[in-house]
């Protein structure tokens, strides 16, 4: 059995603790969003044009939350050009990049093992619908 060691007492983080800060990071690399962006971001820097096309179905509002977000915890750098109408690109930083791996990673599963999740919701829903029938 795997028992995940307590770090705290030698100031480590452990996202199992209700407090811990670590649990802030999971929470926004959990969002559907911030997988889509990062992964969008990956090739290079697009303007906010560019990746409200490529990421289908986003609004401009949760486009413009999740870059703010994803800016402010430092895993995307926004460049802003004196123009007119200002040019304003996004692209990854070091750290954005370092994370993009694993959310490449998450999208190609899912993409991989759709069909196998939809069979098991649908066994799933089945088997459900049959315990509901009355004797």
């Amino acid at each position: 059995m795997y028992t995940v060691t307590d770090l705290r007492s030698h100031g480590g983080a452990d996202a199992y603790l209700r407090n811990c800060a670590s649990r802030a990071v999971l929470d926004l690399l959990a969002n559907k969003w911030v997988c889509l962006v990062v992964g969008a971001l990956r090739p290079g820097t697009m303007r906010f044009g560019e990746l409200r096309r490529r990421l289908d179905g986003i609004t401009q509002k949760m486009l413009t939350q999740t870059l703010r977000d994803l800016e402010r915890a430092g895993l995307v750098h926004r460049a802003v050009y004196p123009s007119v109408p200002p040019r304003v690109e996004y692209s990854l930083t070091p750290l954005g990049e370092d994370v993009g791996g694993l959310m490449d990673a998450i999208r190609a599963w899912s993409e991989h093992h759709i069909d196998d999740i939809r069979a098991a919701q649908e066994q799933y829903d089945r088997k459900a619908g049959e315990e509901l029938q009355p004797v």
